[in-house]
């Protein structure tokens, strides 16, 4: 599957019906946040995002998957954005996207990226942990406290809760089936679904 962020409807209803007539199997979101989520939940065989975005733009997605989840790192990320300059450009290319289009999209040039994108991908791609779908708080809060931060760090590094801390990083451990939290976190880098 491959996952399409573009708040942009009418822009992203293109996008699908062109990459769905070329034979992929294409999911839409239509904000950074809820594209991130999605990344996380589904772990999509490549991702296209937008640039400018609300709640978090394609910059800022990349950004946090390199920061907090290292088993998404085999995930082909392209960019496909109006931002023609060189600045966003080298922006983007440097937080590791394998690719940057500007709009308007030329669809044959996309696809050939694509294909080429997927195979690569396929030769290196990494296992995931089978029955394992941490959220991305989980994510967020199991990192931390792998760095050795406190509930009540975490909770002041991420603006939520010390209870709310605590919930999702219970919830994480019981999703890796151990009982402690220093256990969900060596067991979660371990099968790099962190990176302290």
């Amino acid at each position: 599957m491959i996952l399409c962020i573009e708040d942009d409807r009418e822009a992203a209803e293109i996008i699908r019906e062109e990459m769905t007539d070329r034979g992929f199997d294409i999911h839409v979101e239509h904000d950074g946040h809820s594209g991130l989520a999605a990344i996380l939940r589904q772990r999509p065989s490549l991702v296209l995002s937008d640039i400018g975005m609300p709640l978090l733009s394609g910059f800022d997605i990349l950004e946090r998957l390199n920061g907090l989840a290292p088993r998404f790192s085999d995930i082909p990320f392209i960019f496909l954005t109006a931002l023609g300059d060189r600045a966003s450009e080298l922006k983007g290319r440097q937080l590791g996207a394998d690719d940057y289009i500007s709009k308007p999209i030329d669809f044959d040039i996309l696809e050939a990226i694509v294909r080429k994108r997927l195979m690569r991908a396929g030769q290196t791609a990494a296992e995931p942990l089978a029955d394992c779908d941490l959220n991305e708080r989980e994510i967020e809060t199991l990192t931390w406290s792998a760095r050795g931060k406190t509930s009540d760090e975490i909770a002041s590094i991420l603006g939520i809760s010390k209870r709310t801390v605590d919930f999702h990083i219970d919830n994480a451990r019981l999703k890796l089936g151990v009982t402690t939290r220093i256990q969900a976190a060596v067991k979660a880098t371990v099968h790099r679904l962190i990176e302290p």
